[in-house]
């Protein structure tokens, strides 16, 4: 939620912050502004809207209210890209903010949960509010306290003191960023590149961890010894990243046989778990920095159990949270629904499932060796997908685009999937989309359904195909259009849905990663039909940072 950039140099910075902003738009695009430091004062300027808007106010010339004037030489400034919190989108409630004075200007991510109480404590002191966001408090409280440590940022490096002007040596860490990764490399939009990007995220998520019959997790940092005495999983996440667990625990307790509980962070954080140092709890999330997800691991650390960061940014919170870290080498996603990064947390739970069922002894070294070599072979397989699936589901796309509710059903591990799926229909398209387990359908769902229905059903090669195939019969007895996801050669499918979106086989525990692809592409091509910013849907940001 929210982006935030700054600069100090030697060269005019306004024009750096906006471009530095346009990187960051996906974090939040309610609003956005910019302050500037010249000669001593402070310049700001602030709009609604995403950063065209911010642009078209820094650029205005002559018009009223035009303020292309604003510090043209200033090579000190910060800036913001605002996902609303606290207080409406409107330019008083954008950022920067300041205080009383207009001598501190802060840019803040985050929720001060305790605002109210601050800013009675700060009026009473003589601040003057000029804005309904909690994030003013902190340009008030900054001015009326000045105490804690100061960093000093100069065009040549930068400085750490503390209250009373003493230097403080802290460890200088290279953040490896490629520019080139944040651009659309010819693609349309990012969710689209980082779609076709998916192969190679599998496949650097692999890598070096499963060099021949064995699967090597030295880099999470728990000892063999730990893993095979360890009692029980629990695995906390949030949106995707919870999808991505789910598929996990199938994995995990069918190889392993290890018992494992799934918990929505959220949740999990505000009930007494019982957890212990024989528990392994994993946190899972994207960016390293959910609030939920952080606060239900240092809940569980606190509890005595061990923690497993499973993230794909390093440095991040969550990998200074947890006692062992498994990233996911997704790369950059730009995008703000989760593509590339969902299948490569499914893969790191993958990873952990045969690491697990490997020291433990719970699987033949047959079919481990087997396991590790059709996972090697999943990046292949999606690559070739993707080019034959693509264009069969745009037109399955323009079709179905005005539709007002789609349902999605899975069974087993065919669940997650559709959860993954409508969740991403709904993030991107706007349409009311509900994902339910097939056997639980005539226990409300089916209610919904009519001829005007589309209904997706997740049907690829498990145990319990034959089930899943009944559950479809019975959506098509009450009208509904069913557009399902099989197993490339199970052709008794075509005979209960009128289209059929075909993956390639696989171990049958493998088919999450494939078959969510044709469902992120539906999503996609939905959105695009309907003519929406599908890197920008509304009221999402990239980073949930607050709960």
């Amino acid at each position: 939620m929210c982006g935030i950039v700054g600069y100090v140099g030697g060269r005019p910075c306004r024009d750096l912050l906006l471009a530095g902003l346009e990187k960051l738009e996906y974090r939040g695009y309610d609003s956005a502004g910019l302050s500037l430091l010249a000669d001593g004062e402070i310049e700001s300027v602030r709009a609604v809207g995403n950063l065209a808007h911010l642009r078209e106010a820094v650029e205005a010339d002559g018009e009223p209210g035009g303020v292309a004037t604003l510090a043209p030489e200033a090579t000190t400034g910060i800036a913001h890209t605002r996902w609303a919190t606290h207080g409406r989108v409107t330019e008083q409630n954008a950022h920067p903010h300041d205080d009383t004075a207009g001598d501190v200007h802060i840019v803040l991510n985050g929720i001060v949960e305790n605002y109210v109480e601050l800013r009675d404590r700060l009026v009473a002191a003589g601040a003057d509010y000029t804005s309904d966001t909690d994030a003013e408090v902190v340009a008030h409280l900054i001015a009326h306290h000045h105490d804690g440590e100061i960093v000093v940022l100069r065009s040549g490096g930068v400085d750490f003191i503390d209250p009373d002007g003493n230097s403080i040596e802290r460890e200088v860490e290279d953040v490896d960023w490629d520019e080139e990764a944040a651009e659309k490399g010819g693609y349309e939009t990012f969710m689209l590149k980082e779609i076709h990007e998916q192969p190679d995220a599998v496949a650097d998520t692999v890598s070096d961890r499963a060099p021949g019959d064995e699967v090597i997790l030295d880099d999470a940092g728990f000892d063999d010894e730990f893993l095979r005495n360890l009692r029980r999983i629990v695995i906390v996440a949030c949106g995707t990243s919870y999808h991505a667990g789910l598929v996990g625990r199938y994995a995990i307790e069918h190889w392993a046989r290890v018992p494992v509980e799934m918990d929505v962070a959220s949740e999990y954080r505000y009930r007494d778990p019982v957890v212990d140092e024989n528990d392994l709890v994993i946190g899972i999330t994207q960016s390293g920095e959910t609030a939920d997800t952080l606060a239900a691991m240092r809940l569980a650390r606190k509890n005595g159990a061990r923690v497993l960061a499973i993230t794909n940014v390093m440095g991040s919170q969550a990998t200074r949270d947890s006692d062992g870290v498994l990233y996911t080498r997704a790369g950059l996603e730009i995008g703000v629904a989760a593509t590339k990064t969902y299948v490569s947390q499914v893969i790191s739970m993958y990873l952990l499932g045969l690491k697990l069922a490997q020291v433990r002894g719970t699987l033949e070294p047959e079919l481990r060796s087997r396991l590790i070599s059709e996972l090697k072979a999943l990046p292949n397989q999606m690559s070739r997908m993707i080019e034959t699936v693509e264009e069969p589901v745009r037109k399955i796309a323009e079709h179905w685009q005005s539709s007002e509710f789609f349902l999605y059903l899975g069974r087993h591990v065919g669940l997650p999937v559709a959860l993954e799926g409508a969740l991403k229909l709904k993030e991107i398209s706007y349409i009311p989309t509900d994902a339910y387990a097939a056997g639980e359908m005539k226990h409300g769902p089916i209610a919904l359904l009519d001829e005007r229905t589309p209904v997706v059903c997740v049907a690829t090669r498990m145990p319990i195909l034959d089930k899943v195939l009944s559950n479809v019969a019975e959506v098509r007895a009450r009208g509904a259009h069913v557009i399902a996801v099989a197993t490339e050669g199970d052709t008794e499918v075509e005979q209960n849905a009128e289209e059929v979106i075909y993956v390639p086989a696989t171990d049958w525990l493998l088919q999450p990663v494939l078959a969510i692809v044709p469902l992120q592409l539906l999503a996609y091509y939905i959105a695009r039909a309907r003519g929406l910013n599908v890197d920008q849907p509304r009221n999402l940001a990239k980073t949930v940072t607050v709960e």
